[in-house]
């Protein structure tokens, strides 16, 4: 694929300097992507594209406007090669906002997320969100809605010909990352069907392959992903870029995969395969702490080479999703470009997008105007009616029981494993109270179907009371852990009411709640109003127990069935790599 300018000839007379450019950026150390040199150069842009890059003449500038770098870093828009903007719980027009400031360009979202609410109407909704940004906002189609079917209820659920009506979608580039890495790898009908339609249209096809080597990579890598995000430990890299897949270093608020990624290139001579990606990143980090350019100073951290970061952050990135003009400096390149004085601070003086300057010194100066949808005002849930009651675990029998649990295996890790307890029956319900470790996890279905799972988890961490979230990867299923019937049922009231999002309860009342309207996952308010709503909720489960560093995404991959090896979802206990259900009470 490729951008293409809408004045080719005048393009062409441009970089012969028979017409004026249309912008100059003089006194630069240029970082050069496909050649990893650093060297003095102009730049001149015409019609939102790089017309020439001169190199010696520095005296003959022909251009309407001039920017003097005065000897600091050009580098190119950096491109975030996966990412759910609803994980950053702002709406796409919000995020731009947040993100440019930082030297972000280009991003490519999955928006399976909202896809699992709402169907195609919420990809459609993405897309038209993405219209007239002053950056690229890149659309990969769902392939995983939901994640596993037969495994879940979501709120869709898309099939071939639902891919295939989306790709006409205006900023729609490839096909989204393909989760089930099980059905893929055995060529599951569904699957099959699904990557065929991209193999026909020629887009690419992200990959999510968590562990996978040896022949199951072969397989999967066959059926056509060519992406990887997933990639967590230093011992998957080598077998996944030596197959030719590109590996998405992952810096996120739940997940910071860098230094391990980084880890697994040793003993390599090219790193063409290697790109960056955030996936998913809260609002109050991005605003805080920065995007793309946060994630490459964790790479430079490591001893990684910066001009090899950026060309990962940047060309590679490009390559991978097959965009042939974007991610470079030169000739016939789109214009997106930052000013930056520290090649390992990558602090953006100047973002520049198609030749226009949209920010400057971490400031937006593009308008982003504010468009509503109807979307935005519906309430996404839709629960069964619930009694306290409804919410103790009934046991099939007195005494004593049998339970099989989800046991998380760290407070810092999303796996987890099913491990046999015996637990006491107190008046026909499992009893908890005397195990600090354990606590009841509810997931119930919020699109009308009526489903709900009752089970026990340990070590999800020291929580008191209760805590739901209607953002719950990836059906996004009302999930609430909690130690009593009366705090869970403050909480499912309160998530009821606000119409989604996240809600605490202690001693049967609410004590804090984040409301997330579009969906049940974002919001429409301002980035600094949300920010603060994010940092209070972060405050109010420290003081209930959860005191680590970002403790509100530990609730949103319990019932997420494509994360190893056991989760729970609103049908059941899910055994994730057999793709098959575990009775929660054994039988003898």
């Amino acid at each position: 694929m490729k951008i293409f300018p809408k004045d080719k000839k005048g393009l062409m007379m441009a970089a012969l300097g028979r017409i004026p450019s249309d912008l100059a950026i003089v006194n630069a150390n240029l970082v050069n992507t496909f050649t990893g040199e650093v060297y003095k150069a102009n730049v001149f842009v015409y019609d939102g594209f790089v017309a020439h890059v001169e190199t010696e003449d520095f005296e003959n500038v022909n251009a309407k406007e001039v920017v003097d770098a005065a000897g600091a870093y050009l580098i190119p828009g950096l491109i975030d090669a996966h990412v759910h903007i609803e994980s950053s719980m702002m709406i796409p027009r919000n995020f731009a906002k947040a993100v440019i400031p930082h030297g972000t360009t280009t991003v490519v979202t999955d928006p399976h997320e909202i896809a699992n609410v709402y169907g195609i109407r919420a990809v459609e909704y993405m897309n038209a969100q993405t219209q007239g940004l002053p950056m690229r906002m890149y659309i990969d189609i769902p392939s995983c809605v939901p994640a596993v079917p037969g495994l879940e209820n979501a709120g869709a659920a898309f099939l071939a010909d639902d891919i295939r009506k989306m790709l006409s979608l205006s900023n729609v580039i490839g096909l989204a990352e393909v989760m089930d890495f099980v059905g893929v790898a055995n060529a599951d009908q569904r699957m099959m069907d699904i990557l065929q339609v991209f193999e026909e249209d020629g887009r690419y096809i992200q990959g999510h392959a968590p562990g996978v080597i040896g022949r199951q990579l072969s397989s999967y890598r066959i059926g056509g992903p060519s992406t990887c995000h997933e990639s967590r430990a230093a011992y998957e890299i080598k077998p996944k870029m030596r197959s030719g897949m590109f590996v998405d270093a992952r810096s996120s608020s739940i997940a910071k995969n860098v230094r391990e990624v980084i880890k697994g290139l040793d003993g390599m001579k090219f790193y063409d395969r290697l790109t960056f990606c955030t996936d998913d990143r809260e609002v109050d980090e991005i605003i805080a702490g920065g995007h793309m350019n946060d994630v490459l100073r964790d790479a430079i951290k490591t001893g990684f080479d910066p001009v090899t970061a950026i060309k990962s952050c940047t060309l590679n990135a490009a390559n991978a999703i097959h965009m042939e003009n974007l991610g470079a400096i030169a000739p016939g390149f789109v214009a997106d470009m930052l000013i930056v004085p520290s090649l390992t601070e990558l602090n953006p003086s100047h973002v520049f997008t198609s030749g226009k300057l949209v920010a400057k010194d971490g400031k937006l100066l593009a308008d982003i105007p504010t468009i509503p949808f109807d979307i935005e005002k519906e309430n996404s849930v839709n629960v069964p009616d619930f009694t306290p009651e409804m919410f103790g675990m009934k046991s099939p029998e007195d005494g004593f029981v049998k339970v099989n649990v989800m046991e998380y295996n760290s407070l810092a890790s999303s796996g987890t494993v099913c491990t046999e307890m015996t637990l006491p029956v107190k008046d026909g319900f499992v009893d908890i109270s005397g195990d600090d470790s354990l606590h009841f996890a509810a997931i119930i279905n919020r699109y009308g179907k009526g489903t709900y799972t009752i089970g026990v988890v340990k070590n999800f961490g020291p929580l008191k009371g209760a805590w739901g979230s209607t953002v719950s990867h990836d059906s996004h299923n009302m999930t609430i852990v909690y130690k009593n019937v009366q705090d869970a049922f403050a909480v499912y009231s309160n998530l009821k009411e606000i119409g989604g999002g996240m809600s605490l309860a202690a001693e049967g009342k609410t004590v804090a709640s984040l409301a997330l309207n579009v969906g049940g996952l974002m919001s429409t308010k301002t980035n600094e109003e949300l920010s603060a709503e994010v940092q209070n909720m972060k405050t109010a489960l420290r003081a209930a127990g959860f005191d680590t560093a970002n403790p509100l995404l530990r609730i949103v991959t319990l019932a997420l069935p494509v994360a190893p090896t056991t989760k729970f979802t609103d049908i059941g206990l899910v055994d994730v790599l057999k793709q098959e259900f575990i009775p929660i009470f054994p039988e003898e």
